[in-house]
């Protein structure tokens, strides 16, 4: 770069000052370097999402009919270890111990304090008085076990049936009772692999 300036005089002078080059280089490594890009971001999200999954949820597989129409033998289920917020139709896991030694998947029916009761000649079932809705059932209630109705839920408990009324045993059996809430695994969320979607309090 070059300066002109007037010396006392007139005279013009030049002067060469610092050069600079600003120097600008092309992307070289095209579409390759898009697809890598790309993947290496996949793989960082697949990693965290694997990471929520297993620190969030468990999967749980179903064995039986109980559950029918909601759920199928073989299904199998994200369940969510959160179990604070229980609320009535979340479908649930419970480890409770009992004569089968094995868990259990039951559809909540009855929180801390409700009152259960079942008209089995007509198949209803009522809570606090109320008739429940239950478009989730393959039937109505007919089948009755040991338990005297009406009963009343204990603090720290729940009351479940399964959706296939006439062959689930459940909390109408002093073989399974009321479920401690300590004793629950966690609330079914997703359905996994053989149907996949999303389970709500009403079955679908």
């Amino acid at each position: 770069m070059y300066i002109i300036f007037n010396r006392a005089g007139g005279e013009a002078v030049t002067r060469q000052i610092d050069t600079y080059y600003v120097i600008f280089r092309r992307n070289t490594g095209g579409f390759r370097s898009v697809i890598f890009d790309t993947v290496d971001s996949l793989k960082t999200s697949i990693i965290v999402v694997f990471l929520i999954f297993a620190l969030a949820f468990r999967a749980v597989g179903v064995s039986g009919t109980s559950m029918v129409p909601t759920l199928s033998d073989g299904d199998w289920l994200a369940v969510t270890a959160v179990t604070t917020d229980l609320r009535r139709g979340d479908i649930v896991v419970v480890t409770q111990p009992w004569e089968r030694a094995i868990p259990i998947i039951k559809r909540v029916i009855g929180l801390p304090g409700d009152t259960v009761d079942i008209d089995f000649d007509n198949g209803f079932v009522y809570v606090n008085g109320e008739k429940l809705t239950e478009p989730y059932i393959a039937e109505p209630t007919h089948e009755y076990y040991d338990v005297e109705f009406p009963v009343t839920v204990p603090e720290g408990h729940i009351f479940v049936m399964g959706d296939n009324r006439n062959v689930s045993l459940d909390s109408r059996s002093s073989k399974v009772g009321f479920a401690d809430k300590r004793f629950v695994l966690g609330k079914a969320f997703f359905r996994l692999f053989k149907e996949t979607g999303f389970i709500g309090r009403e079955g679908k």
